[in-house]
């Protein structure tokens, strides 16, 4: 069992039903599972897979629902962070859960760019910036954008459930 298969029933039997709303963003289930399919194909491309640590730094916004599909559909495990803690114990868990990426919003960017500054350097994950359109403020810390990292997938890709009930999605 795994709860990836649900989007996948959702945009099967509902494919035209609204699935998400955000401030003027309405997303239909297919549309969502397409755009979670694009996350794992680029994540993959980018040479992340099993076992690899995909942090998210996010409010409850639709791109923090698609990384719940996306980074599974990889193969990666994803470890949402909780946006309550201070930069050192972020710092703490990016780096012992050796996480590859990590996606942020302008929100968080002062509590991020503490913790990011707090790792070496060769040790700090990709930071793909996710910009909220309904929050203002913050600044950009990233070198990738959520949708460009997007542009990068392939909205049919062939996701492969984990092996068992035993791996960490």
């Amino acid at each position: 069992l795994t709860p990836l298969t649900f989007i996948e029933r959702a945009a099967s039997v509902h494919p035209k039903h609204l699935a998400m709303v955000h401030g003027s963003t309405r997303r239909t289930w297919a549309e969502a599972y397409a755009r979670c399919r694009r996350l794992a194909s680029a994540l993959q491309r980018r040479g992340l897979g099993v076992g690899d640590t995909v942090a998210a730094m996010l409010p409850n916004i639709p791109e923090m629902f698609e990384l719940h599909f996306g980074v599974p559909m990889s193969g990666a495990v994803l470890n949402t962070l909780n946006i309550r803690l201070d930069a050192e114990a972020i710092a703490f868990m990016l780096e012992h859960g050796e996480a590859k990426v990590l996606f942020t919003d302008r929100e968080f960017s002062d509590t991020i760019g503490k913790a990011l500054r707090l790792i070496d350097p060769p040790k700090r994950p990709l930071v793909i910036d996710v910009d909220d359109p309904l929050f203002v403020g913050g600044e950009k810390l990233g070198t990738l954008d959520y949708e460009t990292l997007l542009a990068e997938g392939d909205p049919e890709f062939a996701w492969q459930s984990p092996a068992d009930e035993w791996q960490a999605i």
